[in-house]
Protein backbone atom coordinates (compact mmCIF):
# COMPACT_ATOMS: atom_id res chain seq x y z
CA UNK A 1 0.00 0.00 0.00
CA UNK A 2 2.78 2.58 0.63
CA UNK A 3 4.90 1.97 -2.38
CA UNK A 4 1.53 2.67 -4.64
CA UNK A 5 0.82 5.87 -2.72
CA UNK A 6 4.50 6.98 -2.98
CA UNK A 7 4.65 7.53 -6.78
CA UNK A 8 0.73 8.90 -6.54
CA UNK A 9 1.96 11.94 -3.45
CA UNK A 10 5.23 12.86 -5.88
CA UNK A 11 2.83 13.02 -8.95
CA UNK A 12 0.60 15.03 -6.63
CA UNK A 13 3.60 17.14 -5.49
CA UNK A 14 4.74 18.04 -9.29
CA UNK A 15 0.97 18.71 -10.57
CA UNK A 16 0.96 21.36 -7.76
CA UNK A 17 4.48 23.18 -8.18
CA UNK A 18 3.22 23.06 -11.94
CA UNK A 19 0.05 25.06 -10.74
CA UNK A 20 1.57 27.15 -8.42
CA UNK A 21 3.27 29.47 -11.31
CA UNK A 22 -0.09 29.85 -13.05
CA UNK A 23 -1.96 30.93 -10.18
CA UNK A 24 0.95 33.14 -8.81
CA UNK A 25 0.62 34.77 -12.23
CA UNK A 26 -3.04 35.10 -12.24
CA UNK A 27 -3.36 36.69 -9.03
CA UNK A 28 -0.44 38.95 -10.31
CA UNK A 29 -2.96 40.33 -13.27
CA UNK A 30 -5.45 40.65 -10.76
CA UNK A 31 -3.69 42.89 -8.66
CA UNK A 32 -2.30 44.78 -11.78
CA UNK A 33 -6.51 45.22 -12.94
CA UNK A 34 -8.08 45.60 -8.91
CA UNK A 35 -6.27 49.14 -6.96
CA UNK A 36 -8.19 47.58 -4.28
CA UNK A 37 -6.64 43.64 -4.23
CA UNK A 38 -2.80 45.18 -4.77
CA UNK A 39 -3.58 48.27 -1.80
CA UNK A 40 -5.18 45.75 0.70
CA UNK A 41 -4.04 42.39 -0.31
CA UNK A 42 -0.55 42.27 -1.92
CA UNK A 43 1.05 45.38 -0.64
CA UNK A 44 0.77 44.59 3.05
CA UNK A 45 2.03 40.92 3.32
CA UNK A 46 4.82 42.28 0.72
CA UNK A 47 6.26 45.30 2.78
CA UNK A 48 5.89 42.99 6.20
CA UNK A 49 7.77 40.19 4.27
CA UNK A 50 10.42 42.77 2.10
CA UNK A 51 11.00 44.55 6.28
CA UNK A 52 11.23 41.00 7.99
CA UNK A 53 13.97 40.29 5.33
CA UNK A 54 15.69 43.23 4.85
CA UNK A 55 15.43 43.49 9.03
CA UNK A 56 17.20 39.87 9.54
CA UNK A 57 20.13 40.34 7.07
CA UNK A 58 21.16 43.97 8.66
CA UNK A 59 21.03 42.43 11.93
CA UNK A 60 23.36 39.27 10.57
CA UNK A 61 25.57 41.72 8.62
CA UNK A 62 26.00 43.71 11.77
CA UNK A 63 24.14 46.95 11.27
CA UNK A 64 21.68 47.66 14.19
CA UNK A 65 19.88 50.82 13.64
CA UNK A 66 19.30 51.17 9.67
CA UNK A 67 16.34 51.87 8.11
CA UNK A 68 14.96 49.74 6.11
CA UNK A 69 12.80 51.55 2.40
CA UNK A 70 9.54 50.02 1.61
CA UNK A 71 9.72 48.19 -2.41
CA UNK A 72 8.02 50.57 -4.66
CA UNK A 73 4.59 49.79 -5.40
CA UNK A 74 5.02 47.78 -8.82
CA UNK A 75 7.84 45.34 -6.84
CA UNK A 76 5.77 45.10 -3.68
CA UNK A 77 2.95 44.09 -5.95
CA UNK A 78 4.67 41.51 -7.95
CA UNK A 79 5.95 40.40 -4.48
CA UNK A 80 2.87 40.16 -2.72
CA UNK A 81 0.88 38.57 -5.39
CA UNK A 82 4.21 35.39 -5.30
CA UNK A 83 3.62 35.26 -1.82
CA UNK A 84 0.20 34.53 -2.03
CA UNK A 85 0.29 31.94 -4.91
CA UNK A 86 2.60 30.18 -2.64
CA UNK A 87 0.40 30.65 0.42
CA UNK A 88 -2.40 28.85 -2.00
CA UNK A 89 -0.38 26.12 -2.73
CA UNK A 90 1.02 25.36 0.82
CA UNK A 91 -2.43 25.64 1.90
CA UNK A 92 -3.88 23.43 -0.45
CA UNK A 93 -1.34 21.07 0.45
CA UNK A 94 -1.35 21.06 3.53
CA UNK A 95 -5.16 20.25 3.00
CA UNK A 96 -4.21 17.53 1.16
CA UNK A 97 -1.67 15.77 4.08
CA UNK A 98 -4.74 16.84 6.70
CA UNK A 99 -7.01 14.46 4.28
CA UNK A 100 -4.92 11.74 3.95
CA UNK A 101 -3.73 11.54 7.21
CA UNK A 102 -7.55 11.85 8.12
CA UNK A 103 -8.00 9.07 6.00
CA UNK A 104 -5.57 6.76 7.31
CA UNK A 105 -6.71 7.31 10.85
CA UNK A 106 -9.80 6.13 9.80
CA UNK A 107 -8.28 3.30 7.85
CA UNK A 108 -6.50 2.63 10.99
CA UNK A 109 -9.66 3.10 13.42
CA UNK A 110 -11.44 0.73 11.66
CA UNK A 111 -9.17 -2.27 11.08
CA UNK A 112 -8.60 -2.62 14.72
CA UNK A 113 -11.88 -2.21 15.32
CA UNK A 114 -12.27 -4.97 12.97
CA UNK A 115 -9.22 -6.63 14.80
CA UNK A 116 -11.15 -5.75 17.84
CA UNK A 117 -14.90 -7.56 16.94
CA UNK A 118 -12.48 -10.76 15.76
CA UNK A 119 -10.89 -10.97 18.98
CA UNK A 120 -14.02 -10.71 20.83
CA UNK A 121 -15.31 -13.26 18.96
CA UNK A 122 -12.80 -15.78 19.54
CA UNK A 123 -12.80 -15.34 22.96
CA UNK A 124 -16.59 -15.63 22.90
CA UNK A 125 -16.47 -19.20 20.67
CA UNK A 126 -13.26 -20.25 23.59
CA UNK A 127 -15.26 -19.78 26.50
CA UNK A 128 -18.45 -21.53 24.72
CA UNK A 129 -15.59 -24.41 23.89
CA UNK A 130 -14.85 -24.55 27.12
CA UNK A 131 -18.19 -24.41 28.86
CA UNK A 132 -18.66 -27.57 26.19
CA UNK A 133 -15.52 -29.44 27.28
CA UNK A 134 -16.31 -29.18 30.81
CA UNK A 135 -20.13 -30.61 30.20
CA UNK A 136 -18.39 -33.35 27.75
CA UNK A 137 -16.03 -34.12 30.76
CA UNK A 138 -18.82 -34.75 33.55
CA UNK A 139 -20.57 -36.67 31.00
CA UNK A 140 -17.52 -38.76 30.27
CA UNK A 141 -16.53 -39.51 34.37
CA UNK A 142 -20.64 -39.78 34.78
CA UNK A 143 -20.21 -42.74 32.04
CA UNK A 144 -17.15 -44.27 33.60
CA UNK A 145 -18.97 -44.28 37.14
CA UNK A 146 -21.79 -45.87 35.85
CA UNK A 147 -19.23 -48.77 34.34
CA UNK A 148 -17.70 -49.25 37.16
CA UNK A 149 -20.77 -50.35 39.00
CA UNK A 150 -22.05 -52.71 36.47
CA UNK A 151 -21.48 -56.44 37.91
CA UNK A 152 -19.84 -58.41 35.48
CA UNK A 153 -20.66 -61.91 35.30
CA UNK A 154 -18.36 -64.83 34.10
CA UNK A 155 -18.26 -66.53 31.40
CA UNK A 156 -18.62 -70.39 31.33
Amino acid sequence: MVVGAFPIAKLLYLGVRQMSKPVANRIKAGARRSEFFKNYVCLPPAQLYHWIEMRTKMRIMGFRGSTIKPLNEEAAAELGAELLGEAIIFLIGGGCMVLEYSRQAANSRRKEEELNATITNLQTQLAELTLTIETLDAQLREVNRQLLYIPVTPQK
